[in-house]
C-alpha cells in the first residue's frame, strides 16, 4: 500500500503506542494566538473567517505572571468560536513582543497553523482574495487522483493581520472527519478547525514528549511531495514526513518535519509570551500534578514559575502549567473543570 497521504488529509488508522498504559492529556482546548491590535485582529477572524466573539476580558496579576514566566503583564484576552472549536487571541497591553519575521518559512520551526474547515474552496477563496489577503500558497492547492487516500482534498495557506499561518480545507464525500460532511450541509462556509499543526525537527523526539509523557496518541503518518506540496506550503522541493496525533475531543495535532530542504531556523530560544510569533495550545487533563512532575523530571522548559493555580470565574481554583515541547511550541496543561 502506498505511504503517500498528505497532511491536508491522514488516514486515522488507530495505532497504539506500548509506551502508553493511559492517556494523560485528555482533549485538546483553545489555541491561543498572540496578536498586536486586538481590535484589528477581531475584525478579520469575525467578518472575514465566520468565528463568534464569547468572550472578551483583562488579565493581570502574579498568578498569570508566573504562569507566562512574564514580569508585569496585562492581557487582553478574546474566546472565539468557530463550530465546535474555538480559539483564544491574546493582546500583551504593558509589553507587546517582537513581530514574525518578513523572511519567515513553512520550514522554520516557529512555524504553526490552525486548519479551517470550509464547505466551497472556491468561495472561500475569493472571498480571502477580494480583500486582499496575502497568500502563502500561491492558491488553492488539490491533491491528485495518484494520491488514493487525500484525492480531491484541497488547501490553501494564508496569512492574518500579524502574518500567523492560517490554512482553509475542504474536504470531499468519504475524506476527513464524519462530522465535516455534516457540517457542510449547513449554509455557513467556515465551518469549524480540523487541527494545529506544528514544524518538527525529528519525529522520533516529538512522540517521546507527546505520546510517552502526555499520552496523546498518533493516528496516521504520511510522506508528502511534489508540485502541490511545494506550492500549498511555499517551499521549493518540499518533502515532508507528516503524523497526525488525536485525542478524544477537540482538534488534531499534526507534526510537520521537512525531509527536504530540511528544518528552517530553530525557533528562538529567547521567545518570549508576548512575542507575535509564540502561538499556545491547550491540552485538558484530570492530573496535572503528574504531567508537570514528568515535564520537570524529564528536563522539559518550563515557562511557568512552578505549578501554577489561577482562579476561575467561579470561583474554583485551577491547575496549570506551560511547557515547551522538544522544538519550543508552548503548551497550556490545565485541569477542565466540568
Amino acid at each position: 500500500m502506498k505511504r503517500h497521504a498528505t497532511h491536508l488529509f491522514l488516514c486515522f488508522v488507530t495505532c497504539y503506542s506500548p509506551f502508553v498504559t493511559r492517556a494523560q492529556v485528555t482533549g485538546v482546548g483553545p489555541v491561543a494566538i498572540t496578536v498586536k491590535d486586538m481590535d484589528r485582529s477581531l475584525a478579520f477572524y469575525q467578518d472575514m473567517l465566520g468565528f463568534r466573539l464569547v468572550a472578551d476580558t483583562e488579565l493581570l496579576g502574579k498568578e498569570y505572571e508566573d504562569l507566562e514566566g512574564l514580569f508585569g503583564l496585562r492581557m487582553r484576552i478574546t474566546t472565539l468560536r468557530l463550530g465546535d472549536e474555538s480559539i483564544r487571541l491574546i493582546a500583551y497591553l504593558t509589553a507587546g513582543g517582537r513581530s514574525i519575521p518578513e523572511d519567515a518559512r513553512s520550514n522554520d520551526l516557529s512555524f504553526q497553523h490552525i486548519a479551517i474547515v470550509v464547505r466551497d474552496m472556491d468561495e472561500a477563496y475569493r472571498l480571502l482574495h477580494s480583500h486582499g489577503v496575502e497568500h502563502v500558497s500561491t492558491g488553492p492547492q488539490t491533491i491528485p487522483a495518484d494520491n488514493v487516500a487525500a484525492a480531491g482534498v484541497r488547501a490553501f495557506y494564508f496569512h492574518d493581520p500579524d502574518r500567523h499561518n492560517l490554512e482553509l480545507i475542504w474536504f470531499p464525500r468519504g475524506k476527513g472527519q464524519a462530522k465535516w460532511q455534516e457540517a457542510a450541509r449547513s449554509a455557513n462556509l467556515f465551518l469549524g478547525i480540523d487541527h494545529t499543526a506544528i514544524g518538527i525537527a525529528s519525529t522520533d523526539s516529538s512522540l517521546a514528549f507527546y505520546r510517552d509523557i502526555l499520552g496523546i496518541q498518533p493516528k496516521g503518518e504520511s510522506w508528502n511531495k511534489g508540485a502541490e506540496q511545494e506550492h500549498l506550503n511555499f517551499v521549493r522541493g518540499a518533502s515532508l514526513h507528516i503524523t497526525g496525533l488525536r485525542t478524544d475531543a477537540g482538534p488534531g495535532v499534526e507534526f510537520l518535519q521537512y525531509l527536504q530542504p530540511g528544518p528552517g531556523r530553530p525557533y528562538p530560544q529567547d521567545t518570549r509570551a508576548d512575542d507575535i510569533w509564540s502561538w499556545q495550545t491547550t491540552l485538558y487533563t484530570k492530573d496535572v500534578s503528574t504531567l508537570f512532575a514528568k515535564c520537570a523530571a524529564g528536563g522539559r522548559t518550563l515557562v511557568s514559575n512552578g505549578l501554577v493555580v489561577i482562579p476561575d470565574k467561579k470561583g474554583r481554583h485551577v491547575k496549570c502549567f506551560v511547557v515547551r515541547d522538544p522544538d519550543g511550541h508552548a503548551l497550556l496543561i490545565t485541569e477542565k473543570m466540568e
